[in-house]
């Protein structure tokens, strides 16, 4: 793996709480797209500790001129989920980004590892200066998210302009991003080290996707 490569996974117990719910198969549906908003607000509020712009401004308390440190809001913030499991990150994340710009990106991988993007929500250009930030629920394998990456590089958007916010990820998928993308910085809930014969992380969360919608019960799955 690139020693570049920034993976962080915050030590808040908060965290840790949300993502037990979210691996616990007996979770229900409910309970865990409410797990998977806290998360994507709890990992998106330490993803901006250091990267969301800032500046100082005068104020008038009731009592004395003071100085205060307010988001600076002349630079625009895109959040990128994947679809459809990403929504679910951007949901708990959009509380503490409420004035950011939404554009969802739906990749698909085939069972022969090719990655195909029935939609793509990405503006044909995009600021400068502007910050954008991934929703992925999970990075198994990378191959997705390095063609998310892709498609923002070929906008001119990498590097430190770019944050990943993810529930958990694989160390194979991780190996892939370093080796494309060394100056990535992603935060994740946990690092898993395998992935099974299907390419799923172990133990990760199981079908995240699935799980979210509701889609995963025995009613829906033989």
């Amino acid at each position: 793996m690139s020693k570049a490569l920034r993976v962080v996974v915050p030590p808040h117990p908060l965290i840790g709480h949300w993502l037990t719910l979210l691996r616990d198969r007996d979770t229900p549906s409910a309970l865990f797209a409410t797990a998977m908003a806290e998360l994507g607000r709890w990992l998106t509020y330490e993803a901006l500790r250091d990267w969301i712009p800032y500046q100082r401004v005068a104020v008038q308390t009731p009592l004395a001129p003071t100085e205060g440190t307010v988001v600076d809001a002349s630079v625009p913030l895109l959040a990128v989920p994947l679809l459809s499991g990403g929504l679910g990150l951007w949901e708990g994340a959009r509380s503490v980004l409420p004035h950011a710009a939404l554009a969802p990106v739906a990749l698909e991988q085939s069972p022969s590892g090719a990655v195909s993007c029935p939609f793509n929500g990405l503006p044909a250009t995009i600021p400068d200066r502007a910050g954008v930030l991934v929703f992925a629920p999970q990075v198994a394998t990378g191959s997705r998210l390095i063609q998310l990456l892709e498609q923002l590089e070929a906008r001119g958007v990498q590097g430190i302009r770019v944050r990943v916010i993810t529930t958990v990820a694989a160390s194979p998928g991780l190996k892939q991003l370093g080796e494309r993308y060394g100056d990535l910085t992603l935060y994740t809930g946990c690092i898993d080290a395998d992935l099974d014969d299907q390419q799923r992380i172990l133990p990760g969360v199981g079908d995240a996707e699935g799980r979210l919608c509701g889609l995963s019960g025995p009613a829906f799955v033989g």
